[in-house]
């Protein structure tokens, strides 16, 4: 499996919807890693990674083991654990199709918010509601 920046119009239409919803929020940064990722960051730490493998698209969150074993334990899920660092809560999707865009949405804000630092998630809520 070789890792590569992401080059398919699927993953390249993946990133953009991605990157128009996750630039709403606060101090948010876009970067590629060293594996070709296209992570999704505030301060420095990840909260989504995108990547592309054998023209594969995945897409990773990071959730609460809450929120991961419920994901986890649906019938037919599309998630799963994801590999090295799903003991820390992260599921990915293979095809990002088989999930509503909402829950998406409610997947990178519960990241985000894990993620951020206390005092931009005050921000974060005073903006959303």
């Amino acid at each position: 499996m070789s890792h590569s920046q992401i080059a398919s119009p699927e993953g390249l239409a993946l990133v953009a919807r991605l990157r128009d919803f996750c630039t709403k929020l606060p101090v948010v940064e876009e970067k590629v890693d060293g594996f070709g990722h296209t992570t999704f960051r505030v301060k420095d730490k990840p909260f989504i990674f995108v990547g592309e493998s054998d023209d594969q698209v995945s897409t990773s969150f990071k959730t609460n083991l809450t929120t991961q074993e419920f994901l986890l334990g649906q019938d037919g899920t599309p998630y799963k654990k994801t590999p090295y660092i799903g003991q820390h809560g992260w599921v990915s999707i293979m095809n990002i199709e088989l999930v509503p865009w909402a829950e998406i949405e409610d997947l990178i804000v519960e990241g985000y918010a894990r993620t951020a630092p206390k005092k931009i998630v005050q921000q974060l809520k005073a903006t959303m509601s």
